[in-house]
C-alpha cells in the first residue's frame, strides 16, 4: 500500500486550461486557468515526427485544427488504427515541429462554444508551456502540472516514447523540480516504468486514470492480458494500483451516478475504497454547459447555456462525497466549488 500522503485540501485542475473559454491546450487557455485560480494545469501529450512533445488530447489534429486548409499537407490525410480504433485524418507524428508550427486551433466544440477564437492560436510545446509555468512562478502564483501520456503504447510502437523525455524535460526545469507534478496515463505498463525511475523527485506524482468499467487499458489489451478497468477499480485492484501511482482519476459518474430523475444519487463505494488503499481521486471531468450536467441541475433547455451554478452545484456534491481534485474546463468555477464546499460560499 502506498504511504504517500493524500492532499490536504481540494484541488483544482485545468483541464486542457481554461477551455471553457479558449481552445483547448492553447497557452492563452493555460494562462486563463493561472489566471482563474487553478492549482494543476493538465497538457495532453503526444509526439511530433521529429520527437518534440506537444499538447494535444489525441495525435489526430483535423478536428482542433485548420490542417485540412492548408494544400500543402492535403497527401498527410490517412487512416491508422490508433489504439485497436481506425482513425482518419492528419496525426501529429507525420509532421515535424516547424510544420506542426504553421497550423491553427479550431473550437473543438464550436456548437456550444462558438469559433471567435478559431485561427489565432498555434500548437503548444511542453517546452513552451513550462516556461509559462517559469513565467507564473516568477510572478508569484504557484501552479503545478499534471501532464497526461497519450497513447502511450502506439507511440512507443513508433520509435517515439514519451516517458523519458517527459521525465527529461521536467529534470531540465528548475520550476518543475520542485513545483508539483502528476503524471497521469489510461494504461499501466508505463506508470509502473515511471515509478521505478521517479527516486529522488518528491514533487512527482503518479496518477492511473480509469476508463469504462468493462474496458481495458490499451497496453494490457495489446499484450493479450485481461485486466479491465472494473478490476482496478475494485477494492482488491485499488491497493496494487497503490503500489505504483499515488491517485486514480475516474469519471464524475463512477463516484455518483444518476438516479431515474436525472439527478445526482448517493456516492458509490469508489471513493472510500480507493481512500482506504492510500489513493486520491481525481474526478473527470465537469463543465459548465447544461449539455454535460445532470438533467436535475440544468437551467433553461438549451444545451449550450452556460450554467455556473449548475456546474458549481456538481463539483461541490462530488467533494462532499470526498473526492481530492476535479478535473474542470472552467477553474475559476472550480474555485468557487472548493470556497462553497469549505463553508465560504452559501
Amino acid at each position: 500500500m502506498s504511504e504517500r500522503p493524500l492532499v490536504l485540501s481540494p484541488l483544482v485542475i485545468a483541464h486542457r486550461g481554461a477551455c471553457a473559454h479558449l481552445p483547448e491546450h492553447t497557452l492563452a487557455a493555460y494562462a486563463r486557468a493561472i489566471d482563474d485560480g487553478a492549482d494543476l494545469i493538465e497538457p495532453d501529450l503526444v509526439m511530433s515526427r521529429d520527437g518534440v512533445l506537444v499538447a494535444r488530447h489525441e495525435n489526430e489534429i483535423g478536428a482542433t485544427t485548420d490542417v485540412a486548409d492548408h494544400p500543402e499537407f492535403a497527401a498527410r490525410r490517412t487512416l491508422k488504427r490508433i489504439d485497436g480504433v481506425p482513425v482518419e485524418g492528419w496525426f501529429t507524428e507525420d509532421f515535424t515541429l516547424a510544420e506542426l508550427k504553421t497550423l491553427r486551433m479550431r473550437e473543438r466544440l464550436p456548437q456550444l462554444r462558438g469559433i471567435a477564437h478559431d485561427g489565432r492560436y498555434p500548437i503548444a510545446t511542453l517546452e513552451e508551456i513550462l516556461g509559462l509555468l517559469a513565467a507564473a512562478v516568477a510572478a508569484g502564483r504557484r501552479v503545478g502540472l499534471i501532464p497526461e501520456i497519450k497513447h502511450g503504447t502506439y507511440f512507443r510502437s513508433l520509435g517515439l516514447a514519451m516517458e523519458q523525455p517527459l521525465l527529461d524535460l521536467l529534470a531540465a526545469h528548475p520550476c518543475t523540480r520542485t513545483l508539483p507534478v502528476v503524471i497521469q496515463s489510461f494504461e499501466v505498463a508505463n506508470l509502473r516504468w515511471l515509478r521505478e525511475r521517479l527516486d529522488g523527485r518528491p514533487n512527482v506524482r503518479l496518477l492511473q486514470l480509469l476508463d469504462a468499467p468493462q474496458a481495458q487499458p490499451f497496453d494490457v489489451q495489446a499484450a493479450g492480458g485481461a485486466l479491465r478497468y472494473a478490476d482496478l477499480a475494485s477494492p482488491r485492484g485499488l491497493r496494487e494500483v497503490a503500489h505504483y501511482a499515488d491517485a486514480v482519476g475516474p469519471w464524475s459518474r463512477a463516484i455518483l451516478p444518476l438516479d431515474a430523475r436525472g439527478a445526482l444519487a448517493v456516492p458509490t463505494p469508489l471513493v472510500a475504497d480507493a481512500h482506504a488503499a492510500g489513493l486520491e481521486v481525481h474526478a473527470w471531468t465537469f463543465r459548465p454547459e447544461n449539455a454535460f450536467l445532470p438533467p436535475a441541475l440544468w437551467k433553461g433547455d438549451a444545451p449550450a447555456t452556460v450554467n455556473a451554478d449548475g456546474s458549481i452545484a456538481e463539483m461541490a456534491a462530488h467533494l462532499a462525497a470526498g473526492v481530492d481534485a476535479l478535473f474542470t474546463d472552467d477553474p475559476a468555477l472550480g474555485r468557487r466549488a472548493v470556497a462553497r464546499a469549505q463553508g465560504w460560499l452559501p
